[in-house]
């Protein structure tokens, strides 16, 4: 149903093999293998980021 979550694999360390349900279900909802990598890698800088409070913004100060 639209609108209705559907939870496919709970897992903290998902398989990327090419039976692995996970790349998978991103395949079917239209993101692929490729696209899905550099979503996390850059989720991962992301986080990274945000852990260590870097700030990537070069904006003057005065």
């Amino acid at each position: 149903k639209e609108g209705v979550p559907y939870l496919g694999e709970v897992n903290t360390l998902p398989g990327f093999t090419n039976i692995s349900l996970y790349p998978q279900l991103w395949e079917a909802s239209g993101i692929s293998y490729t696209e899905l990598i550099d979503r996390l890698i850059d989720l991962a800088y992301k986080e990274f980021d945000r852990r260590n409070n870097i700030i990537h913004d070069f904006k003057p100060l005065s």
